[in-house]
């Protein structure tokens, strides 16, 4: 089994990738095409340097890479934006692909603590929208995995024919070797936790200045939370 985990910046797809990576069955990937995205593209993000020194930007490489089988199985964690024009998709054609989501004001919120204010670019819900038209798949919210993490990982786990096993609940505080050079500045949280975090709390209030983006997010976000996995 291999997985294409699909999810915008400050998602919960780090704690996510954690949770697979804490069975035994699991080999996981952290955002392979990261590098080749920078390297493309020259946007300006935390770490640049360091990231393109580290890790592959050649993408014809990372997509013969994400062509690999795990330890059976392989979980793989790709953010929808990475997937720049002319980047190769067929490997994903044959994974099980999913597709966590997050209300864009709590996007938004988390990721302008981390970075300046983000553009609709950065945060992946109209890549997302076209990548479930294209390859289809399972859809998640992480406010749903938040506030019931056992029954929701239960779920997705039923939902892609996986038996589900309790050691995706708890991993042990602090960075893994699998994560990517940039979890230094972006990380923190998850490397301070233990599991998957409590339930959110209300919607945060959207600087006016963003509030374009949290517009121009939101269909896309409705148009994808109506087809989840729900309890």
């Amino acid at each position: 089994m291999r997985i294409a985990m699909w999810s915008g910046p400050r998602n919960l797809s780090t704690a996510m990738m954690y949770a697979f990576g804490a069975r035994d069955d699991f080999a996981v990937m952290d955002e392979p095409f990261y590098a080749p995205y920078l390297a493309a593209t020259g946007f300006d993000h935390p770490m640049w340097d360091q990231i393109i020194a580290a890790h592959e930007t050649d993408p014809a490489v990372v997509g013969e890479t994400c062509m690999q089988e795990g330890t059976p199985h392989m979980y793989m964690k790709h953010m929808p934006h990475h997937m720049v024009a002319g980047f190769p998709m067929e490997w994903a054609e044959d994974c099980i692909n999913i597709h966590l989501i997050r209300h864009p004001a709590r996007v938004i919120a988390s990721y302008a603590a981390k970075r300046e204010a983000p553009t609709l670019e950065d945060i992946g819900f109209v890549q997302q929208t076209a990548l479930f038209d294209k390859l289809g798949g399972i859809v998640i919210d992480s406010t749903d995995i938040r506030a019931r993490p056992e029954q929701m990982l239960r779920l997705l786990c039923d939902a892609i024919g996986l038996p589900f096993d309790p050691a995706m609940l708890k991993w042990s505080a602090g960075p893994r070797r699998e994560d990517g050079v940039w979890a230094k500045h972006w990380y923190g949280a998850v490397h301070r936790s233990t599991g998957i975090d409590t339930a959110e709390g209300p919607l945060p209030e959207v600087p006016q200045e963003l509030q374009p983006v949290l517009d121009a997010a939101l269909p896309h976000y409705v148009g994808l939370h109506q087809r989840r996995v729900s309890p």
